[in-house]
């Protein structure tokens, strides 16, 4: 399938598929709805859940919208590193008062059991996370119908998608709240990211794809930049965390622009993969020990981030926010859809002026 960004969206406007609730049905539709690509985030999820959003968001919309998927990880190289980091959160469970998860588990996340739901009934959009398809897959949505969209964070892996097939790029800068969507979590490469216009540029003058930019975008003036550099879309995900359709906590939700809360960084803490997220207490103290091991450290921490999050407390949550958090403005998707539209064409009409 050709990427065709009219077809898809009146506004250059995609909301990101955020993984653990926030990119549910009512989300994904209001921003469809208003012009935007709405994303459902399989991620997590099981394969009759996906299935069971997919339905609920089309009978809210009858706009496009995207599902995403995340890739099968590699066999873990060192189970005795994630028995020792879970040595060191004995302290946190006992806390909690809640026992440590079962982190051996498949590593799949299910996907060939949630792509074969995707062929067999397709949507209009697919994207990919920590990973790339192989080209076999992207054929079978191809002729599905559906349009495939890689994650990518490097011009080596814009050109693996590129060989694949995809139709287009989603490339990612390091402002991006949430996991980083590399191909292969390096630990040597863990503060190597770069920054989203350098990224894009580099990428748009090596890789003849459509790129959707995504990372630390908050404003419409910021989606008129990357326009400008050579993106067909922008990709927000902090921005549309607080709106009141996003299945995020409302512990969350607020923390997002709590002055408690100074900065982010990436942090492997919770999921053994780079994440940005608001730093608390949890990051500082045990950021700095937890291995190279995704998604055996997310599945080991799950129980103590739902226990933190029925006490209330923040300072054991993964808060996944981008750089740009402060700026969130919890507004109701479409609302904020329209108003970003009105910040670009602002933005656009004061560079022609």
């Amino acid at each position: 399938m050709a990427f065709e960004p009219s077809g898809l969206f009146r506004h250059p406007i995609v909301q990101a598929p955020m993984a653990g609730g926030a990119s549910g049905p009512a989300l994904a539709a209001a921003v469809s709805d208003a012009g935007g690509l709405g994303f459902l985030a399989a991620g997590y999820k099981t394969p009759a859940a996906m299935y069971e959003e997919v339905k609920q968001l089309r009978a809210r919309t009858a706009r496009p919208f995207g599902v995403n998927l995340f890739m099968p990880q590699p066999p873990l190289a060192d189970p005795a590193a994630v028995e020792v980091y879970a040595e060191q959160l004995a302290g946190e469970a006992t806390w909690y008062d809640t026992p440590l998860g079962d982190w051996d588990r498949a590593a799949d996340d299910a996907y060939a059991a949630k792509l074969a739901i995707l062929l067999d009934d397709p949507v209009p959009v697919v994207s990919f996370t920590f990973g790339c398809p192989s080209a076999e897959d992207v054929e079978a949505l191809a002729r599905a119908g559906t349009t495939t969209v890689v994650t990518v964070t490097s011009v080596a892996e814009a050109r693996a998608a590129r060989e694949a097939g995809a139709d287009a790029l989603c490339v990612q800068g390091v402002e991006a709240g949430g996991h980083q969507g590399t191909h292969h979590d390096d630990p040597q490469a863990d503060c190597a990211g770069a920054g989203l216009l350098a990224l894009l540029t580099e990428i748009r003058e090596s890789v003849p794809l459509p790129a959707i930019a995504a990372g630390g975008l908050m404003r419409g003036a910021q989606i008129a930049a990357v326009l400008a550099a050579g993106a067909c879309a922008a990709q927000l995900g902090t921005a549309f965390l607080v709106c009141p359709e996003s299945g995020a906590s409302d512990l969350h939700k607020r923390a997002v622009t709590d002055p408690l809360f100074t900065g982010t960084e990436l942090t492997r803490a919770f999921s053994g993969r780079p994440a940005r997220g608001l730093v608390n207490r949890f990051i500082r103290e045990h950021g700095p020990y937890a291995p190279a091991a995704y998604p055996q450290v997310h599945y080991l921490t799950a129980g103590l981030r739902r226990a933190a999050a029925a006490a209330g407390d923040p300072q054991a949550l993964n808060l996944w926010a981008g750089q740009g958090h402060r700026l969130a403005r919890g507004l109701p998707a479409a609302e904020l859809v329209g108003l970003l539209v009105a910040e670009l064409d602002a933005a656009r009409a004061a560079l022609t002026s």
